[in-house]
């Protein structure tokens, strides 16, 4: 974590940034709103001592002082403290901030530290972009409104723009002034090759850890055809299966076939096969550009005759190297010719794209529906109700078998993860006719016996209906649906839930004395992540007693939790679970649900429960080597296919 800044030179505690929220594609308008530049780099906040001793905390609160030495000293405040906010970031030649060299740059420092190495590190220059100030002296500017924390900043003394820099702000006036509106302001944005823009109500006081409506952020994305020129294989063993694709483009001024990078996500497992096959047999034994692409990029590449075009998302297009970045594959063009593809920056404007209609009919199979708000963003990062749908289109092969037959219960997010949850159980108003539905009795804490109309979704329209309304978590029981009534559990399932002071390496460590158990009982476990915290096992079984199961799962928890008292809970008491596992036994129960495999979850990033390996429960380290988001499962599945497609097939008794 940071540093206290008690007893170092004074300096000022560190302030949780204040965080902006997707502006849902429309940029505010006005004279209450100012205008800054959407930086890609790292947030971080300055904090400056009455001597000049400097500290920078990243956003989360760890200290990134020795990863940016030459940022520090560089104010002289005449002997008053200060807190900004800013960015760290790195310029590439062309002028643009380049992300990629800022990672580059992280990846040199950390090869630094490992060597034990007691130099002061010195990487690639960086550059310091402050857009507030949070403190001056004795006085914390946190209410203050935005535009006077700017007044006072602009008045501090900048004296090496070659570390530190104010970021402009520029007001609605002033825009109107030149003749300009906020939304030309965005195309030239785009025409730079810049990230968006960040709006800010000029009124505002700073609010610490928040995410308001005082800022909005757009970010941009924008729609590229290419021309695939190679491919990689997948990797770790799956040297069958294509992983991504090389691409190129013409250079609008010498026709030159050049390279714009590639694009490894976004693909079904369909399309990986069919796009293989076709590319094996354009192969040829050396790159098609007509200058060599970095080495770097090319290792593993298996070249090809740059026939075939395709279309890739994107957020932006770095012009010094000529790369597109953050790309997600959309499909092949057959309607366009490899010589109509023209690298982005021949386009006399690189306007974005306009906003999505509010309301679309799309026929999805053999239904037609109607689909709402596209663009509104459902998470922090931008990903939208379009990309959820996406998503769950893609998947939709591999998850339905695992949600067929059971009723399902939604958690929705109308207005997004920042925004209010519901579960709804009972099928939502307006539901199409044709969506299968089954009337169950409810048996939960608020009573037994209430009707309730649960949806059924088994197939892609219905999938896409609930993901239309924003249901973003799908959680089912153990049981199905025959003929109208509640079944017998067919899954046993534990649910591994760390508690405070443990993660999910400790559910790993649990999952793996689990299994032993479950095969000495003859079960075949497998295993998911939660998307969130925790993990799953799962175990196919067949009972002809709807309590066996749950009676079983305690047995094996309470088992567990009795060898490693230290390490393992039984119980639900929240009391109990500081530093241990709670295995959760209780969701066997015919009335509990459990979040479906593939399910996305509502946390801050678009993370998916997803099946894992047992070399990866056995390899796990940190909680990042089991977190997944969307394009990741995507790809998992075009390598792996479904990890749980044998749950059904592998019962075993358990009375």
């Amino acid at each position: 974590m940071a540093r206290s800044a008690r007893g170092q030179a004074g300096v000022p505690d560190w302030v949780e940034p204040m965080l902006a929220k997707p502006d849902r594609g429309r940029l505010p308008s006005g004279p209450d709103w100012a205008y800054e530049y959407k930086l890609d780099g790292y947030r971080a906040a300055m904090r400056v001592g009455p001597d000049g001793t400097t500290i920078l905390t990243s956003r989360n609160g760890i200290d990134f002082t020795e990863e940016f030495p030459t940022l520090t000293g560089v104010l002289d405040l005449a002997g008053r403290t200060a807190v900004f906010d800013g960015e760290i970031v790195v310029y590439n030649e062309a002028g643009n901030v380049d992300f990629g060299l800022l990672q580059d740059r992280r990846g040199r420092f950390r090869k630094h530290q490992t060597a034990g190495r007691v130099d002061q590190f010195e990487g690639i220059p960086v550059r310091y972009l402050v857009f507030d100030l949070l403190r001056l002296g004795d006085q914390s500017l946190l209410g203050q409104p935005y535009e006077q924390r700017r007044a006072q900043l602009t008045q501090i003394p900048m004296p090496d723009p070659y570390r530190i820099s104010i970021v402009p702000s520029i007001t609605f006036a002033a825009l109107a002034a030149d003749r300009l509106t906020p939304q030309q302001l965005l195309s030239r944005v785009a025409t730079e090759g810049q990230e968006g823009l960040i709006a800010k109500h000029r009124s505002a006081p700073y609010t610490p850890g928040r995410r308001t409506d005082a800022w909005l952020k757009h970010a941009l994305t924008h729609f590229q055809e290419v021309i695939i020129c190679g491919w990689r294989p997948g990797q770790r063993g799956f040297d069958n299966t294509l992983g991504g694709l090389l691409l190129g483009a013409h250079d609008p001024g010498s026709g030159d076939l050049v390279y714009l990078g590639d694009v490894g996500t976004g693909f079904t497992q369909h399309a990986r096969v069919e796009l293989k096959a076709q590319l094996q047999q354009l192969e040829r034994g050396t790159h098609p550009f007509a200058t060599a692409p970095p080495r770097e990029d090319v290792v593993r590449a298996r070249w090809v005759e740059p026939m075939l075009v395709g279309e890739v998302e994107y957020r932006q297009f770095t012009r010094g190297d000529g790369r597109l970045r953050h790309t997600s594959w959309r499909g092949l063009r057959h309607d366009k010719s490899p010589a109509e593809v023209i690298a982005p920056h021949a386009q006399p404007r690189d306007e974005p794209e306009p906003p999505q209609p509010q309301r679309v009919t799309v026929r999805v199979g053999d239904r037609q529906l109607r689909l709402s708000n596209l663009d509104k963003p459902l998470y922090p990062s931008g990903f939208t109700k379009a990309h959820v749908i996406s998503y769950y289109t893609q998947i939709a092969p591999v998850l339905l078998p695992h949600i067929a037959d059971r009723p399902v219960t939604f958690i929705r997010f109308p207005d997004g993860v920042d925004g209010e949850r519901f579960f709804e159980k009972n099928v939502a108003n307006g539901a199409p006719e044709w969506l299968r539905t089954a009337s169950l009795p409810s048996s939960g804490s608020r009573g037994s016996g209430e009707i309730i109309n649960y949806p059924l979704i088994d197939d892609l329209p219905a999938l896409v209906w609930a993901a239309n309304l924003a249901a973003l978590e799908l959680h089912t029981p153990q049981w199905t649906v025959s003929q109208g009534a509640k079944g017998l559990p067919d899954r046993l399932v534990f649910d591994l839930d760390p508690g405070e002071g443990t993660t999910i390496v400790d559910c790993a460590q649990v999952a793996l004395r689990l299994r032993e158990l479950l095969i000495t009982d003859g079960l075949t476990p497998l295993a998911t992540t939660s998307g969130s915290k925790g993990m799953q096992l799962y175990a196919g079984i067949r009972t002809t007693n709807a309590k066996a199961p749950a009676a079983y799962a305690k047995t094996l928890a309470e088992h567990l939790a009795m060898q490693t008292p230290e390490r393992v809970t039984a119980k639900m008491t929240k009391a109990v679970r500081t530093n241990r596992v709670f295995i959760d036994w209780s969701q066997n129960n015919p009335s509990k649900t459990t979040i479906s495999p593939y399910s996305l979850r509502g946390r801050a990033q678009p993370t998916v429960a997803t099946p894992i390996t047992w070399d990866e429960v056995r390899e796990c380290q940190t909680p990042q080597d089991l977190t997944f988001v969307t394009d990741t499962v995507l790809e998992r599945v075009g390598l792996h296919g479904d990890l749980l497609a044998d749950l059904a097939a592998n019962r075993a008794d358990l009375r």
